[in-house]
């Protein structure tokens, strides 16, 4: 994983963590989404921040990593970290107004086990979605 330093967003402004939730929040809710929850959580050393909202009947969560930079500066980790959630949000509900929420959010989809859609290995998706839907695209372009 790369250091906070060499990704976007690194020192760009000083506004806090708060205020760029606060705005990922109005994203959502500018498309008539439904902010159910966020955080802010620490575990094992590892940090990241969390928003979860429901769209036309969909439930969805974003976990965002808080990625650790060479000067251990925590202040600009988490301010780096809320601004590229902001960012991300903002990209992907643009996506949804052409595509619809469930397609450009679907890896953030909550499924009825309480799991998110990208969490779930290859095997899993073996049981739930038809084999034909499995064969890699290239095979489907042989035939």
């Amino acid at each position: 994983m790369k250091n906070a330093e060499e990704l976007n967003f690194w020192k760009t402004g000083q506004s806090s963590p708060d205020s760029w939730m606060d705005k990922t929040k109005k994203q959502i809710e500018n498309l008539n989404g439904r902010v159910l929850s966020e955080g802010y959580g620490m575990s094992n050393g590892k940090a990241a921040f969390m928003i979860a909202f429901s769209i036309e009947n969909e439930t969805f969560k974003i976990i965002w990593p808080v990625v650790k930079s060479y000067s251990r500066n925590e202040k600009a980790e988490k301010i780096q970290a809320a601004t590229s959630l902001y960012h991300y949000v903002k990209s992907v509900c643009l996506y949804a107004v052409v595509v619809g929420f469930r397609a450009a959010f679907f890896s953030h989809l909550m499924l009825p086990d309480g799991q998110i859609a990208s969490q779930i290995a290859n095997e899993d998706i073996k049981g739930i979605i038809p084999e034909m839907l499995l064969i890699p695209e290239r095979k489907l372009i042989e035939k």
